[in-house]
């Protein structure tokens, strides 16, 4: 019987190290090319690798929570020379019952390409035995076989949306799943959590028995702590603040959020803001460039950066070609960016490229700060929150919906003068969001 080594692989990102999150197989486990067996972390994402061999599980090299650098084995796999089985579907009941579709030991085959295969076999563990009469599911061909796992609960979820689940502190009990068969979806768990409330702590925990925690300084703790440190000390960041009646822009999002043709889309001021951005970019364009040392960039389109608080850390993904987008697609691509990046499921390019940055203090209750610019870029936009204040109108002292706006830029590159214009157009928008429309 031949043994085979799984080498931790560079995933496209040009990592030199990563972080076993959590194994998805043990010794004895028989594995398909292309089934995920693992789960790392790098610097800037969660990434699930595939097996690039069939066989059975011999030995994890590696352990959970352990760094290692690309290259280094973390899987060894064992195979006896047989012919590998056949392309089919995995037939599994309901309640993820042990496949019908039993693997003879089979030689391990590499990988062509990294990704899970759409009709790729998977053996999995046994969980819980079926029912006799328990009804059978065979996936269709060209889908992956990733029925609910079964456990002590009722509940009918993926293993994807559990974990979603425990990171934002849900109970799936309490969710009512909008699926098949009541199965509890993606959404359903986000609406559930109320995104005003999703990474806030509600309870106040009790004192812990230890007096301290030490926290490994890596993965994306050790890549936010580099990036923050070489933006604060390379560009020299001068900030703006401006305060907006924002009560048409409420108004605004309540109108969008009863048309029909934003029905079943996230609307919030947030889109408003990034919009208002995106026009005031194109009438003071230096405030979306990039500084290099022998010149400045200035980008005439605008892959806008969301900066997005996850249980992993802040990450700051971008929307690409917003400027390019209608209201309606580009609310659209902002609720599935806010989603992934929930999720842990953001993809190396998916933060890569940006060229201006806005993040949302307003969503966790705070009026204002002074943000720092995302490494390469020379502006990002602040959003405080929401809220009733005494302002004037026409002389008289009304309850209007009272924001603050702030502004960093870097000051190589951006003037006062084109610092204020930047902040007066996006609060003119906020204003009166009519002047978003042709």
């Amino acid at each position: 019987m031949s043994h085979f080594t799984f080498p931790l692989p560079d995933v496209g990102e040009g990592l030199t190290e990563a972080e076993i999150v959590s194994w998805r197989v043990k010794p004895g486990d028989e594995v398909a090319v292309n089934q995920v067996v693992c789960e790392i972390e790098t610097a800037k994402s969660l990434v699930e690798l595939p097996s690039p061999f069939h066989g059975v599980v011999n030995e994890l090299l590696v352990s959970e929570g352990d760094t290692v650098q690309v290259g280094t084995p973390i899987m060894s796999v064992a195979g006896d020379g047989a012919e590998s089985p056949p392309d089919t579907g995995v037939t599994d009941a309901v309640g993820d019952a042990e496949s019908s579709v039993t693997h003879e030991a089979a030689e391990p085959k590499n990988l062509v390409g990294y990704g899970t295969g759409p009709s790729t076999p998977t053996s999995r563990r046994k969980r819980a035995q079926a029912p006799a009469d328990a009804p059978v599911v065979t996936p269709a061909p060209a889908q992956r076989a990733d029925l609910p796992l079964a456990d002590s609960s009722p509940v009918i979820a993926k293993p994807p949306i559990r974990k979603l689940a425990k990171d934002l502190g849900v109970s799936l009990e309490a969710v009512t799943g909008s699926g098949i068969g009541g199965e509890i979806l993606r959404d359903d768990v986000i609406r559930h959590a109320g995104q005003a409330t999703v990474f806030r702590n509600l309870e106040t925990p009790e004192w812990p028995e230890n007096r301290e925690d030490r926290i490994p300084v890596k993965g994306v703790r050790k890549a936010i702590a580099q990036a923050m440190v070489k933006s604060m000390f390379t560009a020299p960041h001068v900030s703006v603040f401006v305060d907006v009646d924002a009560t048409r822009t409420m108004d605004f999002v309540k109108r969008l959020k009863a048309s029909p043709d934003f029905a079943g889309i996230k609307v919030s001021p947030l889109l408003v803001m990034v919009k208002a951005m995106i026009w005031a970019v194109q009438r003071n364009p230096t405030v979306n460039s990039t500084w290099t040392e022998e010149e400045i960039i200035v980008h005439h389109f605008v892959n806008m950066g969301v900066a997005a608080a996850t249980p992993r850390g802040l990450i700051v993904p971008n929307v690409k070609e917003a400027q390019s987008l209608s209201l309606r697609d580009l609310a659209m691509a902002l609720e599935k960016l806010t989603l992934t990046a929930r999720e842990g499921k953001t993809t190396p390019e998916e933060m890569s490229g940006g060229t201006i940055t806005i993040t949302n203090l307003g969503s966790f209750g705070v009026d204002t700060g002074t943000p720092i610019l995302n490494p390469g870029e020379v502006t990002i936009v602040a959003l405080g929150t929401i809220k009733p204040k005494p302002w004037v109108v026409n002389g008289e002292i009304r309850a209007r919906m009272v924001t603050t706006v702030a502004a960093s830029f870097d000051h190589r590159v951006v003037d006062g003068d084109v610092a204020s214009k930047f902040v007066a157009d996006v609060a003119a928008v906020m204003e009166e969001p009519a002047l978003l429309l042709d």
